[in-house]
């Protein structure tokens, strides 16, 4: 590859977005290929799990010391030599924290990290419960050409979802980043692949990979390694690995058509009642399977 591949990996905050991002990482550097995965969310945990579970200081930290920063106080080698480099936030209460990364992203681009280690992917794991500020930067500016996120068939992981597409759309003639699939997170019911396939139709999208939940990434995660690392021969390491293959392979890029607000409401209280009908069958089917017991007198 001789240009890197700039992925941002949008999803609201507990969705598995980091996750999902670090095991990307980690099975796309078993692919042979250098990797350096930017977490730009406040938290500064995206890289934790690419490191034993340690977290390393932030760019925006090594900004409040005032001293002259060297490539080496930002950016840290991880599992199998990914490069790890989280943004970080302001300090509680002090400041805005999408600033606050448009100025670590900046500051990556002054110091020519990517020139110095000249990556053959990057990945932004990027906070997708508001895109403004700095959190859409990888959007607005082009940062990142293919976007992707993570999302359930939870109701508040598909509303941030249709935010972002509503994000994408709005940047979209202005050399912003395109969409590229919903990576489909903690998919282990048939009913929750149906929805997401739905939302998926009505806003035009695609979907990227299904990942269900799994022991495996809980086990690995209170390790603080990814499961590519921790349980490499696993069905859900080698899952990561057919993702990381079809995210490298997948050029196709294009402008969401995200529901408006009542549209999405329509569409939420359709599936609400499939999902009650389904219920409401299951429960009959219960009953009738009961044998009744009569007790003598």
């Amino acid at each position: 590859m001789t240009k890197a591949r700039n992925i941002a990996i949008y999803g609201k905050g507990g969705i598995g977005k980091s996750t999902t991002s670090s095991n990307l990482s980690a099975a796309l550097s078993d692919l042979g290929l250098t990797v350096m995965q930017i977490g730009c969310d406040p938290k500064s945990d995206s890289t934790n799990n690419l490191r034993e579970g340690k977290s390393i200081p932030s760019v925006l930290d090594a900004l409040r010391k005032g001293n002259r920063i060297e490539v080496s106080d930002i950016v840290y080698e991880g599992f199998n030599g990914i490069l790890c480099v989280e943004a970080g936030g302001p300090e509680p209460g002090i400041g805005c924290a999408g600033r606050g990364i448009i100025t670590a992203i900046e500051l990556l681009r002054q110091k020519n990290v990517f020139e110095e280690f000249k990556p053959d992917v990057v990945i932004y794991d990027v906070l997708g419960d508001v895109v403004c500020g700095g959190f859409s930067i990888r959007i607005r500016e082009g940062v990142a050409e293919q976007v992707y996120t993570v999302a359930s068939s939870d109701f508040m992981a598909i509303y941030a979802a249709n935010n972002l597409f509503k994000g994408i759309r709005k940047y979209a003639n202005n050399s912003g980043a395109l969409f590229s699939g919903i990576i489909a997170n903690s998919m282990n019911q048939q009913i929750q692949r149906d929805i997401i396939d739905d939302f998926a139709v009505q806003t035009k999208t695609t979907i990227a990979g299904y990942v269900p939940r799994s022991l495996d990434v809980t086990r690995s995660e209170l390790r603080g390694q990814t499961v590519v690392e921790h349980v490499p021969e696993s069905e859900q390491a080698e899952l990561y690995r057919e993702l990381a293959r079809g995210i490298l392979n997948n050029d196709n890029k294009y402008v969401p058509a995200p529901l408006e607000s009542d549209e999405l409401k329509v569409w939420a209280e359709s599936w609400s009642d499939i999902l009650l009908r389904e219920r409401e069958e299951e429960i009959k089917s219960s009953i009738g399977r009961i044998t009744p017991v009569i007790s003598e007198a």
